[in-house]
């Protein structure tokens, strides 16, 4: 198993395209919030099988308490992105839904260097405004 960051992030990106197209099929006869039920009950029950079977099991008690407040922030900001975004997958087409939800990748680099001190690079910079550009593009009907 490789242990890169690009492969991982690549399948992320995979996995999230599936995501969009399977979302916008299984909203489309159902009320959105509950469909995002559906998917949540499925990915606990997944990642627990993972934990369980792999032997990633830790004692809650074990996890600090910023560890503890920043994953349930976390966990709300993801639940608040799931209601927003299966909504709007219901709403319109998910080859528009779904780039606009990618300003995520703007917004994350803007984040991180304002919050977390991250620096990027004047081409990494040019990258995330042409990312902001395309999605404007994609998601915008001319």
């Amino acid at each position: 198993m490789t242990t890169s960051w690009q492969f991982w992030a690549i399948l992320s990106a995979a996995f999230a395209a599936l995501t969009a197209i399977f979302a916008k099929v299984g909203v489309s006869a159902i009320n959105p919030d509950f469909a995002t039920l559906i998917r949540t009950v499925v990915i606990m029950a997944v990642v627990a099988a993972i934990v369980a079977v792999t032997g990633q099991w830790q004692p809650p008690a074990s996890i600090g308490g910023r560890t503890w407040m920043f994953l349930i922030l976390s966990g709300l900001a993801t639940g608040a992105s799931w209601l927003c975004y299966f909504r709007a997958l219901k709403l319109g087409d998910a080859a528009r839904v779904a780039p606009l939800d990618k300003l995520s990748v703007v917004l994350v680099a803007v984040f991180a260097a304002a919050f977390l001190g991250e620096r990027l690079s004047l081409a990494n910079w040019l990258g995330v405004v042409l990312i902001a550009g395309g999605t404007v593009l994609v998601a915008y009907r001319a």
